[in-house]
């Protein structure tokens, strides 16, 4: 897939809502954007962990479904994510996601999500469960 192809099988409400746009979608790297606007704040204007966990969690899906075979889908069965700085309204956030597996039933990926400045906001971890194709 190319990254309009990625943008339009993402362009789900739930990716809607966050307004995350994606950079760069290779089977080996996907990186996308997302501005941390006030309704995906905590009430202390930083960016809500769910938040954070969903784009990060996006990123992943994403990048393995670049890796899928022809007719196999996703699903993500494990995710953990250290919180490390605040995103605080009005900043931006970049997700950058590599793999560290990448199996015929699971894969793990890992998303780093940089403020712009270069600081450490997030690492998640998450593995995805590969799902064949039904044979008909």
């Amino acid at each position: 897939m190319d990254l309009l192809s990625i943008a339009d099988h993402y362009n789900v409400p739930h990716v809607q809502w966050l307004a995350m746009r994606f950079l760069t979608a290779t089977p080996e790297r996907v990186t996308a954007e997302m501005i941390v606007r006030d309704e995906l704040c905590n009430g202390a204007g930083i960016l809500h962990g769910g938040a954070l966990m969903s784009f990060a969690d996006t990123l992943g899906a994403c990048a393995t479904t670049l890796n899928l075979p022809e007719g196999a889908r996703t699903t993500t069965v494990e995710s953990k994510t250290n919180f490390l700085a605040p995103a605080p309204a009005g900043t931006k956030v970049i997700g950058e996601c590599l793999p560290l597996h990448r199996g015929r039933r699971t894969m793990v990926w890992q998303t780093r999500i940089t403020s712009t400045e270069g600081r450490l906001v997030a690492v998640v971890t998450q593995t995805q469960l590969v799902i064949e194709a039904a044979h008909t």
